[in-house]
């Protein structure tokens, strides 16, 4: 096996970020072959892989195919995975994990295929090579990633090792934090770009504000990251990989760096100084916090550049009753500060309560479905009169702007 043999690669991410995913993949220049609610596949090789595992930000794994067969049961499983030449992929004193899901009523037991699958690998390496890599759990080495779904099975190189989406920078996540790729999906759905001033209150650990100044600084999300599965192989090319780590450094650095280039302000505040602290050392880590401007003050007190602008809010869901009726009030105030302060703005709110979203006396323009985990969201954008700035405290004033129709 070489690392210019070509294969279908699957690329997984988050349910409702497939659109996203595949604008990613095509604006890399690749063809996307196919694509389903939870990834897109492309043909590709190993550097292929690599590429697309330092440049995605929406994506979870890029899963190259070593085999796809036809499986009725255990034994079959075994002799299949066995045909595959690991002794070419694998080093002899390696680490291999190997993970998988399974539907098929001929098992229950994933773990079983996996000891199946691990068994056929070390089993040909010994026969082989006469020695075998170490196995077990954890994620951070080479990674085998399985799939059985009725009579089918394919195998796959996770390349990625550990989710790509964890971007290591967030060494003080704080509370419920966003993962970092529905966060750049929120700030690639409001079109963000860095030519508009871009306000992020209730920043929490700064997922929000960090992502946008990365794609705003056209900086590759890979860079942070030091170790991936496809690094523990025999298909590794380390040059090839430090050619490419090396001009996704140099797009950055002439975009956002010391060179000509600089966003609109990135403006990241919120209420709780420990909170804006651990962001603002997350931004750090992340080699962007000189384009983030942050501040310790509740939402209202924000400041809003003059518009036009991007403002993007990420308040609490509530998941008890008496945690959502105070929340309403909360909202009911995002209403009135996207109606007071963030005129000429394209206002965002992103929750997972429908009825929360309800108190906010603005008519939303579009709604985008969203999962965060488990939870279903909406991105909600707002539309926001352009017109005076004024504050007014009293509602009769005719200066406030009104709802968007």
């Amino acid at each position: 096996m070489h690392t210019s043999d070509k294969s279908t690669i699957l690329i997984t991410c988050g349910r409702g970020l497939a659109d996203l995913l595949r604008t990613e993949v095509e604006g890399l220049g690749f063809s996307v072959d196919s694509s389903h609610e939870t990834g897109v596949e492309i043909t590709g090789d190993i550097a292929d892989a690599m590429r697309l595992n330092l440049h995605l930000r929406t994506a979870f794994h890029v899963l190259y195919r070593l085999a796809r067969f036809e499986c009725r049961g255990p034994d079959h499983l075994y002799a299949q995975v066995n045909q595959i030449p690991w002794e070419e992929i694998l080093p002899v004193d390696g680490y291999v994990c190997v993970v998988g899901r399974v539907e098929t009523p001929t098992i229950d037991n994933t773990m079983y295929a996996n000891l199946k699958i691990k068994d056929a690998i070390v089993d040909r390496m010994v026969q082989k090579t006469g020695r075998r890599p170490d196995s077990g759990k954890e994620r951070n080495r080479a990674v085998v990633q399985a799939y059985w779904k009725g009579e089918q099975c394919w195998i796959y190189l996770n390349t990625s090792g550990q989710k790509i989406s964890d971007r290591q920078y967030r060494r003080i996540p704080c509370q419920a934090p966003l993962r970092e790729s529905l966060a750049a999906a929120i700030i690639l759905t409001a079109g963000y770009d860095g030519s508009v001033p871009l306000v992020c209150p209730m920043c929490g650990s700064g997922t929000l504000p960090i992502e946008a100044a990365m794609i705003a600084s056209r900086r590759a999300p890979g860079l942070l990251r030091s170790n991936y599965g496809f690094m523990h192989t025999l298909l590794f090319d380390a040059d090839v990989w430090s050619k490419m780590r090396a001009a996704a450094l140099k797009q950055s650095k002439k975009r956002g760096g010391k060179a000509e280039y600089k966003p609109g302000r990135i403006i990241a505040t919120d209420i709780d100084a420990s909170v804006v602290a651990a962001a603002r050392r997350n931004a750090q880590t992340a080699g962007v916090d000189h384009l983030i401007e942050f501040g310790v003050c509740d939402f209202a007190d924000t400041e809003i550049p003059d518009g036009p602008g991007i403002i993007v809010m990420n308040p609490e869901y509530g998941m008890r009753l008496g945690e959502v009726e105070e929340l309403k009030k909360t909202y009911r105030r995002i209403s009135d500060f996207f109606k007071q302060k963030c005129t000429g703005y394209t206002g965002y709110i992103f929750t997972g309560n429908p009825e929360l979203s309800k108190t906010v006396a603005l008519r939303t323009s579009r709604r985008i479905s969203f999962f965060n985990g488990d939870i279903e969201c909406r991105l909600l954008k707002y539309e926001l009169y352009s017109g005076t700035r004024k504050h007014c405290k009293d509602k009769t004033c005719k200066d406030t702007p009104q709802e968007s129709p």
